[in-house]
């Protein structure tokens, strides 16, 4: 399977040509700098890093280990805060807001998949789906009705009773995305989301990821060194020493 790149500077023409695409990015990032502190030695995380991604892109974040991927992605979701910058989510600063606002956002705006999966061993996949919208305060019986349907739509129809011991790891995983868009999130943020699963699985979930980016027009973000991964995205950033080297706008020629 071959790829070609162009280089990226606004949204797709998909989205372009979408009446309902709304301009404002789904989150722009704007000079972030982050460094952290490891005894006598100061680390560069983010160094100056600008980003736009608009709403309905599917974009991976790349680089070797240390090269700043995940704390963007931390920053992005809200979960670390940068030294300096500007992080806009639609059109609200979320760099601004107290912890507890930023939290908030993250409850209704931002849904997360992680490499561990992060489930709730006691809970059952429909509990664990659920445990989101109960936080919201939606009703028992919205929330189980909801729970069932993205089960049902990451292909765990019949499973929803198993907990997560009684599931392999590509379908924890698949889990773990319906807890991340039961809420119908601006951005979904998934790091290293295929490092625990075997090819048939990774594939899977890429996949699963693909056909929700084009059928529900979810906006993803994923910070990966996977091959498998960045084989499927449509915008792939490298990023080295905190910075972003390239951006490419990247096609898949049997796509």
């Amino acid at each position: 399977m071959s790829n070609t790149t162009v280089q990226h500077s606004t949204a797709s023409d998909a989205n372009k040509n979408n009446s309902d695409y709304n301009k404002a990015p789904a989150i722009f990032c704007k000079n972030l700098c982050k460094t952290f502190q490891q005894g006598e030695e100061t680390i560069t995380g983010l160094d100056q890093v600008t980003i736009a991604v608009d709403n309905g892109e599917f974009v991976c974040l790349s680089g070797p280990s240390g090269s700043g991927k995940t704390t963007l992605l931390n920053a992005m979701g809200g979960l670390a805060t940068a030294d300096s910058g500007e992080i806009t989510l639609q059109d609200k600063r979320i760099d601004l807001l107290s912890s507890a606002d930023r939290a908030d956002i993250r409850l209704h705006q931002i849904g997360f998949v992680f490499q561990a999966y992060n489930l709730v061993p006691v809970l059952s996949a429909r509990e664990n789906v659920e445990f989101v919208m109960q936080i919201q305060g939606l009703p028992a019986e919205q929330r189980r009705q909801k729970s069932m349907a993205i089960l049902r739509e990451v292909g765990l129809e019949g499973m929803e009773d198993r907990r997560p011991s009684q599931l392999s790891g590509g379908q924890q995983q698949r889990v773990a995305v319906a807890r991340a868009i039961v809420s119908d999130p601006v951005l979904v943020l998934a790091d290293e989301p295929t490092a625990n699963l075997d090819s048939s699985s990774a594939t899977v979930l890429m996949d699963l990821f693909q056909s929700l980016n084009r059928d529900r027009g979810i906006t993803f973000v994923i910070a990966t060194h996977d091959e498998r991964v960045i084989a499927y995205c449509k915008r792939l950033i490298t990023m080295r020493d905190g910075k972003i080297e390239t951006d490419n706008l990247h096609r898949r020629s049997d796509a």
